[in-house]
């Protein structure tokens, strides 16, 4: 999978990300935690945006690097939403199956970006 689909898929994952932490603080009252998944959601694509223009190999893997750390947190929140009861388990397993295909295409990312 090529740069283009990964940032295709950060994009529309923090689309997602900004509708839930909406639908929290609209529906659910919830302020706290629907900032944090925001913060970390919304990272993710902008980073993989910024490695697109980065200035050496070594800054492309470093700011890959820290989408894959934004992604590993907003797994977190997630769980973390699911285990309080703010999602339900459809949620979840929905937006775990985005964040975790996230996950699994930044590390092929960060370590193909340090074999070269």
């Amino acid at each position: 999978m090529g740069k283009s689909v990964l940032r295709d898929k950060s994009y529309d994952f923090a689309i997602r990300i900004v509708k839930l932490s909406r639908y929290l603080m609209g529906d659910k009252k919830e302020f706290v935690l629907s900032k944090q998944v925001l913060r970390s959601g919304t990272a993710i694509g902008a980073l993989i945006r910024e490695a697109e223009f980065a200035q050496s190999k070594a800054d492309f893997v470093s700011k890959m690097s820290i989408a894959l750390k934004e992604a590993n947190e907003t797994d977190y929140w997630i769980s973390i939403l699911l285990d309080t009861g703010f999602i339900n388990q459809d949620q979840f397993d929905s937006l775990n199956a985005d964040c975790r295909e996230l996950l699994a295409m930044l590390i092929a990312t960060v370590k193909t970006g340090k074999n070269k």
